[in-house]
């Protein structure tokens, strides 16, 4: 990669913030195991896939749009 180039100036501004950090380590790891926990296991066991319980395989999109139609119908209460 040329050393003009903006990429290369990007990446070598990280790379060397980085090096020099302490405790901006330990944040960005405490940062990044929340992220992991708020997707990867929250989801599991929060938000159930609910097309592929409630629609065919393959007719995700009809079932999406008969749900828009009927609720669009009802009257507001």
């Amino acid at each position: 990669m040329d050393k003009q180039s903006f990429l290369y100036r990007v990446y070598d501004l990280y790379v060397d913030g980085f090096r020099s950090m302490r405790l901006g380590k330990t944040l960005w790891a405490i940062i990044l195991i929340k992220l992991f926990i708020m997707f990867a296991i929250l989801k599991v066991f929060f938000f159930p896939n609910f097309l592929k319980q409630h629609a065919a395989e393959g007719h995700e999109s009809d079932y999406v749009a008969t749900e828009l139609i009927d609720r669009g119908a009802l009257p507001n209460k």
